[in-house]
């Protein structure tokens, strides 16, 4: 979600003056830990089955005025918070995602702990933390929180353990879940494919056979490979007979390593969407393709270690599209570093090959390289 929209997201719960389901309102920061860490544990919990907000900065007693917090002796930022939750002892050794957003509100700042959507629901602790208490799960319902003391009732419970195993979701979003459990697919042996299932259930399948023989097209990034021939697929993933998604998939270095492919981007200085100055290649972690390409990664050691290492080396992969949107924008403004490091890439040998502009490859694979250190640069500064 973009800044702005966030920004207008707050600003409309704020103008409904009341709380909700995924939405709490503070006037200023927790004085008291543990009430901060039972807030987080709660909208963690929350049953909307989305990211919730604790907004702090609003006085609900003075017409939910803005009341500025850029002074107050117990505001915290994304970092404190994580180091806070770090050390409490949460059942799997799995904690809430959260992060901190400030705004400026009537010429106030306000700030807003959002806490992540997550599916390894129910949240809670395992060692009780100042009457924030072991083996009590919080929810939030409506605009009301489970009490320190008690533990929210047996449906509440079975709807988050409904949501941590995606019982309620939707075929693709169970596949997504599925594929990252590795260990729970078979295969299935045949002439033309290779098709595996989820022994589960295991209407859920998955499948990669060899595309049409026209196929046959360079990337930049098999040029770092042993064998550089290309060798393309179709992956398809069925529930029952539905196809519910299809993406291409390619076999490097000879077969020795088997990855989906990843998506295209391209980013131009003059703002013009029909002349690219750049093109790179990228995954998002939580997409398909990634999932995908985690899937089919079996480490050997050797190999197959290789041809994937050396694969990643001119693929970026970022943690979300919003870190993506804000790296590229990071880019455009720093135009020099990419070239400065785009000249000083190490290049892998790029063979004459014809029919193909080999100049454009190797300053395609040039380009990738230098965005995978400002990615690094850009990371670090954050």
């Amino acid at each position: 979600m973009e800044l702005q929209e966030f920004e207008e997201e707050i600003v409309d719960l704020i103008n409904l003056k009341q709380e909700g389901g995924y939405w709490d309102f503070k006037r200023e920061w927790h004085s008291n830990l543990p009430d901060l860490l039972h807030d987080i544990i709660f909208m963690a919990n929350n049953l909307e089955n989305r990211d919730a907000y604790i907004i702090i900065g609003v006085d609900e007693a003075n017409d939910y005025i803005a009341v500025d917090v850029s002074k107050n002796l117990h505001r915290k930022n994304t970092q404190k918070i994580v180091d806070f939750l770090r050390n409490k002892k949460f059942a799997g050794g799995i904690r809430p995602t959260v992060y901190v957003q400030s705004i400026c509100l009537q010429d106030q700042i306000i700030d807003v702990i959002v806490v992540k959507n997550d599916y390894n629901t129910p949240f809670y602790l395992t060692e009780s933390y100042q009457g924030v208490y072991a083996n009590n799960i919080y929810i939030r319902m409506m605009d009301s929180n489970t009490p320190k003391t008690a533990s929210a009732d047996r449906t509440h419970i079975e709807y988050l353990w409904r949501k941590h195993f995606r019982l309620d979701a939707s075929p693709i979003d169970r596949v997504l879940y599925y594929l990252t459990l590795r260990e729970d697919w078979l295969s299935v042996h045949l002439e033309s494919s290779s098709m595996e299932y989820y022994k589960y259930y295991p209407e859920y399948t998955i499948e990669h056979i060899s595309a049409c023989e026209n196929r046959d097209g360079y990337e930049y990034y098999l040029f770092n490979q042993v064998d550089r021939t290309p060798h393309w697929y179709d992956i398809t993933i069925r529930y029952h007979q539905t196809i519910i998604a299809s993406l291409g998939g390619i076999a490097l270095d000879g077969g020795r390593y088997f990855t989906s492919t990843p998506r295209t981007a391209s980013i131009s200085y003059n703002r013009n969407p029909m002349n690219w100055d750049i093109c790179y290649k990228y995954f998002i972690k939580s997409s398909l393709e990634y999932v995908v390409h985690c899937y089919y990664y079996e480490d050997d050691g050797d190999e197959a270690r290789h041809s994937h290492n050396q694969f990643l080396k001119c693929i970026l992969v970022f943690e979300s599209k919003q870190e993506k949107e804000q790296f590229e924008c990071y880019v455009l403004s720093h135009k020099e570093q990419l070239e400065n490091l785009a000249s000083k890439a190490d290049l892998p040998c790029f063979p004459d090959l014809d029919g193909y502009n080999m100049e454009a490859f190797k300053q395609e694979y040039a380009n990738a390289c230098a965005l995978k250190d400002m990615l690094d640069i850009y990371r670090n500064k954050k």
